[in-house]
């Protein structure tokens, strides 16, 4: 470490005050040996030099000598303005260049930019997926609102899921999670919200999943409405049952709709075992509050009596309903995806004959069914979609782990966009690969079938495919992002680092550095090494705690990164918060190498 140049000051036992110094960081050793050796032991690197750093180091071969020589002007530039000497020399010192590998534009852990082929089948990838996007907080009594669609879409969710419900005057559609005490938003403004904010973080296709309890009238309502929002955007399917999902590049820039066909909606018993209430009713399970239970049913009891008419929802559904009236027509030809939820056992819709379609499956279903017949699910991903929702009892919005749905091959992973922990973390980590799109290709294994018409099977034993060696060398940033005694009144944090790999069962792994005490900006360089079976779907899981003794240590930052897109080398990990959003300053400087 260098010298000393300011201290914070703890007040201590109420009357005596205490110094901590705060010291800066210097290079760790093996970024003075790298220096070294691409400086070829002078004092400055030159930009040819930087360019071979990068090119052989860093393996980042896109790089020109216009970019190391941008580097090298910026910092050319730096020193003249604050009349440091050598500001004529045409290289990077020693110091700079340790700087320079804080640079997120230039050593981030990820690629920016989409980088997969994007041609393939939508069922080809694994799709970023929001489960009942439009509550803002708990499943039970919540705000419905168009708000958290909105912040989700700029997080760069691809498929969007809205409820569909009668208003209280039935002349009318809200978006609202039925049969609770959640207060409705309605439709109209759902829909101006999803097409001002469709495609401001991705240009892939937006797809909308659509749960509707809804007669045929309002159903043809519908149909009307999302016509004239979306426009153009819209996108018609060519054929009423598509025998191939349409690829991400064929649609960008478009809105496919998902639902079940109104035909086989009227057909399941007048609405009363549709699939899309049999989701509700498995959101709200027994085991939920017996008050809100009691009062969102004499809720829903006054909302089925609109006017002093005394009418079940039956009847109602009746009233609305010719005998033989098939659905509106105009309210079908909008899907592109059709969907459908398995009524007895799953394995009778794993069929892969006829055309494409999506399967919705419960967290809960999904693992059942896995443990018995988890090579038909693989087998039907690679041409059908399977969604995997909450179970009944996650009535606070929290999540699953995403990998029991991505292990075989299940591509709309539905999450709580609000329900932030571990689980969405790891989500939002899967997504950040080809550039934040919103679309990730699935592994071959996962897409193609073997020489015996075998796939993938996640429980069988698997060899190990490659070596990952994670460094960790230091972390700044929170004496900036937070106060003096936010992680400790009496004393400056300590820190450690946590650091996991998440995945098929057998590469998850859990390791941790030593605590550095006192210090708000640590120097841990420890290495580890993760032996890894199937890296297509590991996530490297980064968090940073400030030990305490005698409570639950604090948290201090994480970031979570998919393996199969992690570049090599020094690398900079700006760390998140909680909620997801990146901390302004806190960042590690890591090494990652692959053998």
């Amino acid at each position: 470490m260098a010298s000393v140049t300011y201290g914070y000051g703890y007040k201590m036992f109420k009357y005596f005050n205490k110094t901590y110094a705060l010291s800066e960081q210097t290079p760790p050793p093996d970024v003075k040996d790298a220096f070294s050796l691409f400086a070829e032991g002078a004092d400055f690197m030159s930009a040819d030099q930087l360019l071979r750093f990068l090119h052989e180091h860093q393996l980042e071969l896109d790089y020109t000598a216009e970019d190391s020589n941008r580097v090298i002007e910026t910092f050319m530039q730096s020193r003249t303005e604050n009349a440091e000497c050598d500001s004529d020399n045409n290289g990077l010192t020693l110091d700079e260049f340790f700087r320079f590998l804080f640079l997120v534009d230039f050593n981030d852990a990820l690629k920016s930019k989409v980088h997969q082929d994007m041609n393939a089948p939508l069922s080809h990838y694994f799709i970023y997926t929001g489960h009942n996007s439009y509550l803002t907080g708990n499943q039970l009594s919540s705000d419905c609102s168009d708000v958290p669609i909105i912040k989700a879409l700029q997080l760069g969710v691809r498929v969007i899921e809205l409820d569909l419900w009668p208003n209280s005057t039935r002349d009318d559609i809200d978006v609202v999670h039925g049969r609770t005490l959640t207060a409705p938003v309605s439709l109209i403004q759902c829909l101006k919200s999803i097409k001002e904010y469709a495609f401001v973080k991705s240009e892939y296709p937006l797809i909308i999943t659509l749960e509707d309890h809804l007669t045929p009238p309002l159903q043809a309502k519908v149909a009307e409405m999302v016509a004239q929002v979306f426009g153009d955007m819209l996108y018609y399917p060519e054929t009423d049952l598509l025998t191939e999902f349409p690829t991400p590049e064929s649609v960008k820039g478009r809105i496919l709709i998902s639902t079940k066909p109104p035909k086989e909606y009227l057909e399941s018993k007048q609405f009363k075992d549709s699939d899309s209430e049999r989701e509700s009713t498995e959101e709200l399970s027994p085991c939920i509050i017996p008050e809100l239970e009691a009062a969102a049913a004499a809720a829903v009891a006054a909302a089925e009596k609109p006017n002093g008419n005394d009418l079940d929802e039956e009847s109602l559904n009746a009233r609305d309903k010719k005998p033989d009236q098939q659905g509106a027509p105009e309210y079908k030809r909008l899907i592109t995806i059709h969907a459908g939820k398995p009524k007895g056992p799953v394995k009778d819709h794993l069929n892969v004959v006829g055309g494409v379609k999506r399967l919705s499956l419960s967290e809960q279903e999904l693992e059942r069914a896995s443990t018995t017949y988890g090579s038909d699910i693989v087998r039907f991903t690679q041409k059908n979609i399977i969604r995997v929702y909450p179970k009944g009892t996650r009535v606070n919005s929290s999540n699953y782990r995403p990998h029991i749905g991505w292990i075989y091959g299940a591509q709309m992973v539905a999450f709580n966009m609000q329900g932030h922990g571990k689980s969405l973390w790891f989500m939002q980590g899967m997504f950040r690969s080809n550039g934040g799109c919103g679309y990730v290709k699935k592994p071959s294994f996962l897409i193609e079938q073997g020489p015996d018409d075998e796939v993938f099977d996640p429980k069988k034993p698997m060899p190990v495919q490659k070596t990952l060696t994670v460094k960790v060398y230091m972390g700044n940033g929170w004496s900036t992002d937070f106060s003096k005694t936010h992680f400790d009144a009496f004393s400056p944090p300590d820190f450690y680092t946590k650091v996991c790999i998440v995945g098929v069962p057998a590469d998850n792994m859990n390791k941790k550095t030593r605590i550095i005490q006192d210090d708000w900006f640590p120097v841990w360089d420890e290495e580890f090494e993760f032996p890894l079976c199937v890296p297509e779907l590991a996530l490297l899981w980064i968090e940073v705690r400030e030990y305490d003794k005698h409570e639950k240590d604090d948290f201090g930052g994480q970031s979570c990164l998919p393996i199969s897109e992690l570049r090599s080398g020094f690398r900079v990990v700006p760390l998140f918060d909680e909620k997801g959003e990146q901390l302004k300053s806190v960042k590690l400087l890591m090494r990652f190498q692959f053998k």
